[in-house]
């Protein structure tokens, strides 16, 4: 089966563009990305820190049964225009993964349709390549899969 989110990474190059269509309006796209208990919902990640503001931070987990940490990250973000524009850092703690940073950009196609476009930048392309090597691209489409189920159900 095809997935809905393309993520593009041209040879040689420090970036990685990934574009997704949702069946729902742009500001729904965009509240899913900037409030905590939805966030919660489709990443399936704790958010302990979110400040939608220019110069604001946040911060994501997840832990397992016992308790110890799986996952962490966190980033600042330097641009906030509602429904339109997020661009931040990215970190994931713990990690041989340096910081990145991300222009999640956010346009409505349509009445009841909106596109995601993420372009992420990498320190170097060996970064980027190393983060591909994951199942990168079926984790994001997973996760942008439960985002439409999820507004579906608030729309």
């Amino acid at each position: 089966m095809e997935q809905k989110t393309k993520v593009a990474a041209e040879e040689g190059k420090q970036e990685i563009i990934i574009t997704r269509m949702f069946d729902l309006p742009v500001e729904l796209v965009f509240k899913a990305y900037t409030t905590a208990d939805l966030i919660e919902q489709w990443m399936g990640n704790k958010v302990l820190k979110m400040e939608n503001k220019a110069h604001g931070s946040y911060q994501f987990e997840t832990k397992d049964a016992s308790g110890n940490i799986l996952f962490r990250a966190n980033g600042v973000i330097h641009e906030y225009i509602p429904n339109e524009q997020i661009t931040r850092t990215f970190e994931m703690e713990n990690t041989g993964f340096p910081v990145q940073l991300e222009y999640l950009s956010f346009t409505q196609e349509g009445e009841e349709q909106s596109k995601l476009t993420m372009q992420i930048i990498f320190k170097s392309v060996a970064d980027r390549d190393n983060l591909l090597k994951m199942p990168f691209a079926s984790g994001i489409n997973m996760a942008h899969n439960q985002l439409q189920k999820v507004m579906i159900q608030l729309n």
